[in-house]
């Protein structure tokens, strides 16, 4: 991984649905505002169940719909991660549980932040996981994560 000003990684269950979508949609935004050089954007999972594999299709389609592209590759939340990145962006309260298990400071904790507090037009408290539901559940996803990468956006631009 290349250190950027700002390195961001987002954090769900499998890393197959919500954040890699998380991950494609602050890409998009940040090369849109020209800041690929100095924001670094990765996804992760709290488990290692979907391990090398690419976005879950659903997902990927609904992406593509609103012109993402999710092309990553699961990978699993590891503890050397906290030294690597300055925003840890989990979806839920579990995944916020399973990555401050491995947390080793109070500076680690501080870095693990719910997506969901960067919302501007939305007040759920969390990025329900789409994967057992229909289209509505993956369409609700990507409108919580757009509005909430774009106030996530708007906190990284400060740190410029």
């Amino acid at each position: 991984m290349e250190q950027k000003d700002i390195n961001l990684l987002f954090v769900c269950l499998g890393n197959i649905c919500r954040s890699p979508a998380a991950e494609g949609i602050m890409k998009k935004m940040i090369s849109d505002e020209g800041l690929e050089d100095r924001v670094f954007v990765d996804s992760a999972g709290t488990s290692n169940w979907n391990e090398g594999n690419t976005p879950d299709e659903r997902m990927r389609k609904h992406g593509a719909k609103r012109g993402y592209d999710f092309c990553s590759e699961a990978r699993t939340f590891k503890s050397s991660d906290f030294n690597k990145f300055d925003y840890i962006l989990v979806m839920d309260s579990n995944n916020y549980m399973n990555v401050k298990k491995l947390a080793k400071s109070e500076e680690d904790v501080s870095k693990i932040h719910r997506m969901t507090d960067f919302s501007i037009n939305f007040t759920q408290d969390h990025v329900p996981d789409p994967y057992y539901g229909g289209d509505d559940g993956f369409e609700l996803v990507m409108n919580l994560l757009e509005d909430a990468c774009r106030g996530l956006l708007k906190e990284v631009k400060t740190k410029l």
